[in-house]
C-alpha cells in the first residue's frame, strides 16, 4: 500500500491561475478538483439486527402460513363436494318436504370437512357407522399445502415453527367442532392430528428455505448436544449411514409397489369400467369419484407393499390378498377396487415376490458399503450399518401400515388393510437379509485379501501345539505336564523331535567315540553324527525306563517285508516311537 501524499508547503493562492503559469510547489499529478484523501483498507461494518417487538414478526409469519396451508387443503376437498351437489340438484325439481338448499349445502360441507378430518386421523361418525380408514391422499395434500406455505411465507426461526404448529392444531380442532362429525372422544384426536401434521409440514417448509440450516448441520448440532448432555455418541456415524441406506431401501420398495399398482390397474381396467358404467355418475360424479380414488391411492400402494412382503392385506373380514393365494368376497362398488389382484395373480411366479424386497436390501447394503473405507471397517461398524438398514424400513412400514388400515364401513368392512406388525417384521427381515449378504461378503473379501480372519480367530489358529519331553516328571525344566512348552524349551523340543531318538550304544562297540569327540556339537555322547546303533544290542541295560530288548524281525515269517523296513535305524522299526 502506497504512502499517503505529503501536504504541500506552498502558499495558497486565491482565484484562478493564469493559463501557462505554474505555481511553485503545487502538485500537478492529479486534478485540482479531486481532494487528496488518505487511502486505507475497507473495513466491513457489522450489521446490527433491527430489534423486533418480542419476535412478533416470526410469530405472525408462522401463524399466517399455517392458516393459509390449512385453508388451501380444506378448500380442495370442500369445493368439489359443493359443486357436485349444486350440479346434481339444479336439474331436479325440489320435492315436497325436502329441506331447503341452504341446509343441504351445509350438510355437504359438513361431510366434506369430515372427510378432510379423516385424513388427519379423526374418525368420521355418521349415525351408527364410524369410519376410521384415513385417506392418505388427503393427508399428503394437507402436508404439501402446509409445506409450500411455510417455505414461502414463514421465517426461519423456532418461534415461527411453534406458532404455525399451534395455529394449525387450533384450526383443526375448530373445524372438527364446526363439522360435528367427531363427537365425544374423537374430538380429542383433532388437536393431536393437527400437531403432528401441521408440525411436520411447517418443519419441512422452514428447513427448505434458502437461509435454513442444512440437514448435515442439524445432525452435527444434535450430535454435539447429545455428547454434551450424555457424554456418549447416541447415534454413531455408521448407524446414521445405515439409516440412510434403510430409507433408500424403503423408497425402492414403495416405488416397486407403485409400479405393481399400475400393473394391477391395467389388468383390472375392464372391471373398473364396468363399475363406472353401472353407476352412471355423470361428469360431476366422475370428478368426485376421481378425487375419492386419488385420496385412497396411497393406501393402495402401501397395501401393495404388504403384498410384496408376503403378509398380504384384506378388504373386509374373511378376505385375503397375498402372492400365495387370493380369497375375495363382496366389495363396495368403487372403481379403484376393480384393480385388486385376482386369483390369477397367485401363481408359482408371484410366490417369489418377497425376493424383490430382498433386492431392496441388497441395494441398501451396496449403498452403505460404497461409502465406507473397506480397510478401516470393523465388525462392529458393519453391525451398526446393518442395524440402521433393518431399523429404518421396519419403522417406516410399521407406521405406514398402521395409518393405512382401519374401518372402511359397517359390518365386514370394519377390517381393511394389512397387519402392521407382521408386515413390518417381514420387511425388516427381508431387507436385512439382503443387506447382510452384501456386508458380510464384502467384509470377508477384505479379510481374505489381508490374509486375516479376525484377531481372536487368527490367534487361536496360530497357537503353538502342546509339546512335552519324556523325562523326569519331577524336573521343572520339562515344563508343565498339561500345558504347551514355551520359549527355549519348545525350540529344543522341536529340534529333538526332528532327530531320531536311538538308544545309546555300548561303550565297547564304538571305539574312539568318547564324550570329548562330541563336545560343542550337540550330539549324544558315544555316537557319531547320523550313526545308527549296532544291531542286536540290549537297550534295556542303559534304558532307565526298563524298556524291553529289541530283536530283529523274522524276514522268513513275512516275505513281503523289505530290508529297509526292518532296518533298526528307521522310524518304522524303532520300538516305542
Amino acid at each position: 500500500m502506497s504512502a499517503p501524499p505529503r501536504p504541500s508547503t506552498a502558499p495558497r493562492t486565491s482565484g484562478l491561475r493564469p493559463s501557462g503559469t505554474r505555481v511553485s510547489g503545487a502538485r500537478t499529478s492529479r486534478p485540482a478538483s479531486r481532494p487528496t484523501t488518505r487511502r486505507g483498507r475497507l473495513v466491513e461494518e457489522q450489521s446490527v439486527p433491527e430489534p423486533g417487538p418480542l419476535g412478533l414478526t416470526h410469530l405472525l409469519a408462522g401463524a399466517l402460513s399455517a392458516v393459509q396451508g390449512l385453508v388451501l387443503s380444506l378448500a380442495v376437498v370442500v369445493l368439489p363436494a359443493v359443486v357436485a351437489y349444486l350440479v346434481a340438484t339444479a336439474a331436479q325439481a325440489p320435492a315436497a318436504g325436502t329441506p331447503d338448499d341452504d341446509a343441504q349445502v351445509r350438510s355437504a360441507i359438513d361431510v366434506a370437512m369430515g372427510i378432510w378430518l379423516l385424513g388427519h386421523g379423526v374418525p368420521l361418525t355418521a349415525g351408527t357407522v364410524t369410519l376410521s380408514l384415513a385417506p392418505l391422499g388427503i393427508t399428503a395434500l394437507a402436508l404439501f399445502a402446509t409445506y409450500v406455505s411455510a417455505k414461502r411465507f414463514a421465517t426461519t426461526s423456532l418461534r415461527a415453527w411453534a406458532a404455525g404448529t399451534a395455529t394449525y392444531a387450533l384450526c383443526t380442532t375448530a373445524v372438527a367442532a364446526v363439522a360435528g362429525s367427531a363427537p365425544g372422544w374423537s374430538l380429542a384426536l383433532a388437536p393431536l392430528g393437527g400437531v403432528l401434521l401441521g408440525g411436520l409440514g411447517m418443519a419441512l417448509g422452514i428447513l427448505a428455505r434458502p437461509d435454513a440450516p442444512t440437514a448435515a448441520e442439524i445432525g452435527e448440532g444434535v450430535e454435539t448436544l447429545a455428547l454434551r448432555l450424555t457424554r456418549f455418541d447416541l447415534v454413531p456415524a455408521t448407524l446414521r449411514l445405515g439409516l440412510r441406506g434403510g430409507v433408500l431401501a424403503g423408497a425402492l420398495l414403495v416405488g416397486g409397489a407403485a409400479l405393481l399398482v399400475v400393473a394391477w390397474a391395467l389388468a383390472g381396467r375392464a372391471t373398473s369400467s364396468d363399475i363406472i358404467t353401472a353407476l352412471e355418475p355423470g361428469w360431476t360424479g366422475g370428478i368426485v369419484f376421481a378425487v375419492a380414488q386419488l385420496a385412497l391411492l396411497p393406501n393402495f400402494v402401501l397395501w401393495a407393499v404388504a403384498w410384496l412382503a408376503g403378509s398380504g392385506f384384506a378388504i373386509g373380514e374373511g378376505t385375503s390378498f397375498t402372492p400365495f393365494g387370493t380369497i375375495s368376497g363382496p366389495l363396495p362398488a368403487i372403481p379403484l377396487l376393480g384393480a385388486l389382484p385376482g386369483e390369477d395373480w397367485a401363481n408359482p411366479v408371484s410366490a417369489w415376490a418377497p425376493v424383490l424386497v430382498v433386492a431392496c436390501g441388497v441395494a441398501a447394503g451396496l449403498f452403505a458399503w460404497r461409502r465406507l473405507e473397506p480397510s478401516l471397517v470393523r465388525w462392529s461398524d458393519a453391525g451398526w450399518v446393518l442395524g440402521g438398514i433393518v431399523l429404518a424400513p421396519g419403522v417406516l412400514v410399521l407406521l405406514g401400515q398402521w395409518v393405512a388400515a382401519g374401518a372402511g364401513g359397517p359390518g365386514r368392512l370394519s377390517d381393511v388393510g394389512a397387519n402392521p406388525l407382521m408386515t413390518a417384521g417381514l420387511v425388516a427381515a427381508e431387507v436385512g437379509g439382503g443387506a447382510l449378504a452384501v456386508l458380510l461378503g464384502a467384509k470377508l473379501d477384505v479379510v481374505a485379501r489381508r490374509g486375516e480372519i479376525g484377531s481372536d480367530l487368527s490367534a487361536w489358529l496360530r497357537r503353538p501345539a502342546p509339546v512335552r519331553l519324556d523325562g523326569d516328571p519331577d524336573d521343572p525344566s520339562d515344563g508343565p505336564a498339561d500345558g504347551p512348552a514355551e520359549g527355549p524349551v519348545a525350540e529344543s523340543a522341536e529340534e529333538s523331535l526332528a532327530e531320531p531318538l536311538d538308544d545309546p550304544p555300548d561303550e565297547g562297540t564304538n571305539e574312539g567315540t568318547g564324550e570329548g569327540a562330541n563336545e560343542g556339537t550337540g550330539e549324544e555322547p558315544g555316537r557319531g553324527a547320523g550313526e545308527a546303533p549296532d544291531e542286536g544290542l540290549d537297550a534295556s541295560a542303559d534304558d532307565p525306563a526298563g524298556a524291553a530288548p529289541y530283536t530283529l524281525p523274522d524276514l522268513s515269517a513275512d516275505p513281503d517285508l523289505s530290508a529297509d523296513e526292518a532296518r533298526p535305524g528307521t522310524d518304522e522299526a524303532r520300538p516305542g516311537t
